[in-house]
């Protein structure tokens, strides 16, 4: 009798959750801290901005050579580029949020994967050893499928 070769391979697990009330409350309450948090860093950016742009202008002995006003445009440039960041990471947010309040009850959404392991012999069919999914309702687990 011969021992079937196996090994144990990692695998990406699809994470889908059915969409309750809980689940939409739970999902608003995450992007509103995350907007406010997206929020307060701009606010501290241009602060802290005008503060370093502030202080290179008093501790300058000319505040209008060339040089400083360089070193200001070049500090401007990179709060304009933060800003920028932050601002197109709020609207994706923003979006998300509207893309929450839109979904009607029992849709089911992609809320993200976990990795797991499984054990492979030569002649197990990889994809559909590959390709599971867990479907939860308020976390908890309503089915494991092979998609």
């Amino acid at each position: 009798m011969t021992q079937k070769e196996t090994i144990s391979i990692k695998r990406s697990i699809s994470i889908k959750a059915i969409v309750t009330q809980t689940w939409k409350d739970d999902a608003e309450n995450e992007l509103s801290k995350a907007i406010s948090a997206t929020d307060q860093q701009l606010a501290q950016l241009e602060q802290e901005g005008q503060q370093v742009v502030s202080n290179i202008r008093s501790q300058a002995a000319n505040p209008l050579d060339p040089r400083i006003q360089e070193q200001v445009g070049q500090i401007q440039q990179q709060i304009s580029a933060k800003r920028n960041e932050l601002e197109e990471q709020k609207r994706n947010l923003l979006q998300q949020q509207n893309q929450v309040r839109e979904l009607k009850m029992d849709d089911i959404v992609e809320q993200g994967q976990v990795d797991s392991f499984c054990d492979v012999s030569v002649g197990d069919n990889l994809i559909k050893k590959m390709q599971v999914s867990i479907t939860v309702k308020d976390g908890v687990i309503q089915s494991i499928n092979n998609v």
